[in-house]
């Protein structure tokens, strides 16, 4: 019997033994496989038109289910605004894009108050949301901004709410915020700071689509969208086609298949599921290893890495790990939960030196070393 399977027997174990009451245990086991096929439709949505970025889709997916934020980097045209649109529809949701600018002010985000005058004559403040008040956020090329501005997300992503001139507002669940950073052009950027960063519960990055995804990219987004004849025939009725339609699900046949519950639901089911000492084990040895300062540090991290994960790691790796179990529909998450979510957990949490390049290293080199005596073996 291998590890892997020794884990998985392990997992059910941790279920039945864990002190949950038995109506908790019972909703758990019953539910969790009812939101995993939910979860898997939705995904089949967005893959009707998001090709070729599973992983990315599925990251997604995790760290929605797992209440936190998403940091995403790829180069544009890959569809990371698609995704939101897509996303918005399938889960019946808001949705909000903010185009970070080195001009954009930390009130373009979180909305401002106008004076405005009644019909009495008087003269009183209005509060204007601004579009952080959306659940799902998108927020584009977040380094264009400085960090005054950055930091207007700290709050909404950390609190769940606002605060605006004295005047605190609570944003509507679920709320995510999904940033994404452009790799290429570094002109005029701004490097996100480390508190920033450590908000992220993942980051992920989008790759180039495969051939087959970049033909159907060619063939389905590049012609006219719906019939040709309908087309005419409303010219033909008077219609005005100079007004804009509506686009719903980037302009593709997208249905709805969750709504703002599920996930709330679903988050609170991911949050009660038990944790066993394997996965503890798992995700302490991984966050105390990234520390070249720590005794479970190999030397790889010793003379390459300048500074590791913090606590909040510990904590993305126990809500990641529980979001991927229910994504698969299992009630309790093991040590492969762990191990599938370490590059987007951890990437962006940790610092090379200058040295590692020049000594070959990288991140996956790195990791490779720090997760090997817990990677399941024959």
């Amino acid at each position: 019997m291998t590890s892997e399977q020794l884990d998985i027997e392990d997992e059910t174990s941790v279920f039945k033994e864990k002190p949950l009451s038995a109506e908790d245990k019972a909703l758990l086991a019953e539910q969790v496989p009812m939101m995993a096929e939910k979860l898997s439709r939705a995904k089949e949505e967005v893959n009707k038109v998001f090709k070729g970025q599973e992983d990315a889709v599925r990251f997604t997916f995790v760290t929605m289910i797992a209440g936190g934020h998403l940091l995403s980097r790829g180069v544009p045209g890959l569809g990371k605004t698609l995704l939101v649109n897509v996303l918005s529809e399938v889960m019946n949701i808001t949705s909000g894009r903010i185009q970070f600018t080195p001009d954009l002010l930390p009130s373009d985000i979180t909305g401002s108050e106008v004076l405005e005058e009644g019909a009495d004559g008087k003269k009183n403040f209005r509060f204007i949301k601004g579009p952080i008040f959306n659940q799902l956020v998108l927020a584009d090329e977040i380094n264009r901004s400085p960090a005054k501005t950055q930091a207007a997300l700290l709050q909404p992503m950390q609190e769940g709410e606002v605060t605006v001139n004295g005047t605190t507002y609570d944003l509507q669940k679920p709320f995510f915020v999904m940033a994404t950073q452009n790799p290429i052009e570094q002109e005029g950027t701004y490097e996100l700071p480390e508190a920033q960063l450590d908000r992220f519960l993942m980051r992920v990055d989008f790759d180039y689509p495969d051939e087959d995804a970049e033909r159907w990219v060619l063939h389905n987004t590049t012609g006219v969208s719906g019939s040709l004849l309908d087309l005419f025939n409303q010219h033909n009725d008077g219609a005005d086609l100079t007004q804009p339609q509506a686009k719903k699900g980037g302009g593709f046949n997208i249905d709805s298949v969750l709504e703002p519950n599920d996930l709330i639901l679903m988050r609170a089911m991911a949050a009660s599921m038990p944790i066993g000492k394997k996965v503890e084990d798992a995700i302490i040895h991984i966050v105390r290893g990234s520390r070249p300062t720590d005794e479970l540090a190999p030397d790889v991290v010793k003379e390459n890495v300048e500074w590791g994960a913090g606590p909040r790691a510990v904590q993305a790796f126990a809500k990641a790990a529980r979001a991927n179990a229910l994504l698969d529909g299992r009630v309790a998450p093991n040590v492969q939960d762990v191990l599938d979510v370490v590059k987007p957990v951890m990437e962006h949490r940790m610092k090379l030196s200058y040295e590692a390049q020049s000594n070959g290293n990288n991140f996956n080199t790195i990791m490779d070393q720090i997760v090997a005596p817990i990677r399941p073996r024959p």
